[in-house]
């Protein structure tokens, strides 16, 4: 079976065709448990490694190691959420996160480089996961509202995002306590974050998100029904106690039922492109790259200008609560307005982030946090409106697999990123490597977005 195969989801009840509050609502828990862990990789992971490594250079090398990572995680949690369902595959992502958060305070206090490294990886590949629940949340809800869910699950993310780099003093006097080096301290915090996602997506996410989609779309077939309402009164039909049914014939289904689940966020009727995928993709993979690159050396940048690793981190916090509070009101206007004039203007956005973290003086706390801050919502602008591309792009048979596959470009991206970030801070410097960062946004995304609308409108 080959990921382009329309594959079964299991599950242990048959599917309600309005799934409730309920999946949501653990979706929400588990973005904010793993929110907590995702932030300790993106505060201490440089200062660590310079710390371990002993030079600036190579301070990139952890964001490089878990988003490259995260490109192998984004296409196994993929793949098995093709073949398996959400439930799966999210939580095989939250336990790969879990075990690598252990591999990186136990290669830290051994000072054993390998195992520290490797250990990156695989919380890398796990920490991806958190990105992909998006399309769960998407999953749930009816295309004139994907851009809300989605933006609900982002914002899920920030309670635990934001409080995790905050803690990083606390996490680190834990850390201390136990013989640990200081800033594993928010590692130990990622472990226990991520083993409870896993727990809470095991025992309560149901329905799968993904096969709610599928019936979904089953029962939005291309063929209207003739009998008025009565289909829909069958489709409602209680077989047996806690079990709803969904229409799965076409005919089962009403005429206002089939329009409302074949509008696009924008409110025409939908269509399956690759060109809108790969317009989404680009859309996202310019905005990560972008991001990953300013914000991976950020911290360094600070350190080396006398600020404490605690402002560094409430910066870092700042920053990542810029990337998920704006989600809804991201999310509401690809509703609204359609994605691509939102991606736009997240490509304004981040030139001007970019321009303001190369000028600012790096001595006050302000101008690093108001660009860091500017650079998340940026970056939010182009996640929340390049996958509502994708999801209105792919066909639901594959929309899992090919949703992996577009965040595989997007952790390779970010890979690309904290490389290239240590790199050129080392030979050029930090202002360089911010500015640089906001002309390529400003020139890529506007463009493709466009030039997508533009596809569109004549197609």
């Amino acid at each position: 079976m080959t990921a382009a195969d329309p594959a079964p989801v299991r599950t242990r009840d048959t599917v309600p065709a309005a799934p409730g509050r309920r999946p949501m609502t653990v979706l929400v828990v588990s973005q904010a448990l793993g929110g907590a862990g995702m932030a300790a990789g993106i505060t201490v992971g440089a200062l660590l490694a310079e710390d371990l490594l002993g030079s600036t250079g190579l301070a990139g090398l952890p964001a490089a190691l878990y988003t490259g990572g995260a490109a192998v995680g984004a296409m196994t949690v993929g793949r098995v959420s093709q073949h398996r369902g959400r439930r799966p595959g999210l939580a095989l992502g939250h336990g790969a996160a879990a075990l690598g958060s252990v591999g990186v305070v136990a290669g830290a206090a051994a000072g054993w480089t390998a195992l520290l490294l490797t250990a990156l990886f695989v919380y890398g590949a796990g920490s991806v996961t958190g990105l992909l629940a998006r399309y769960a949340g998407a999953d749930l809800a009816p295309p004139e509202r994907r851009g809300r869910a989605t933006g609900t699950v982002l914002l899920a993310t920030t309670l635990g995002a934001v409080a995790g780099p905050n803690l990083v003093g606390p996490t680190g006097a834990v850390a201390a306590a136990y013989g640990l080096p200081r800033l594993t301290g928010p590692f130990l915090l990622a472990a226990v974050a991520y083993t409870a996602a896993c727990l809470v997506l095991l025992l309560w996410l149901r329905p799968d998100p993904m096969a709610v989609a599928r019936a979904r779309a089953a029962a939005a077939g291309p063929a209207p029904p003739s009998d008025g309402g009565a289909a829909a009164k069958k489709a409602a039909t209680v077989p047996g106690p806690g079990q709803a049914r969904v229409a799965t014939d076409p005919e089962e289904t009403d005429t206002e039922t089939n329009t409302e689940a074949s509008r696009t966020p924008s409110g025409r009727p939908g269509s399956h492109r690759p060109s809108g995928v790969l317009t989404g993709a680009t859309v996202t993979i310019c905005a990560q790259l972008v991001m990953i690159a300013v914000m991976t050396m950020t911290p360094v940048h600070m350190a080396a200008h006398g600020h404490s690793t605690q402002a560094a981190g409430t910066v870092i916090a700042l920053h990542v609560g810029a990337m998920f509070l704006p989600s809804r009101l991201s999310g509401s206007l690809v509703d609204r307005l359609g994605a691509p004039p939102v991606a736009v203007a997240s490509g304004v956005v981040l030139l001007v982030a970019g321009v303001l973290a190369g000028v600012l003086p790096p001595q006050g706390f302000a101008g690093p946090a108001f660009a860091l801050v500017l650079l998340g919502i940026g970056w939010n602008l182009a996640l929340v409106s390049g996958s509502a591309m994708v999801t209105e792009a792919a066909p639901p048979a594959t929309a899992a697999a090919v949703q992996g596959q577009v965040d595989v470009g997007m952790s390779l991206a970010g890979a690309t990123g904290g490389m290239v970030s240590g790199l050129t801070v080392a030979g050029a410097g930090y202002p360089l490597l911010a500015v640089a960062g906001g002309v390529l946004a400003v020139a890529v995304i506007p463009a493709v977005a466009l030039r997508g609308l533009t596809g569109r409108a004549s197609a």
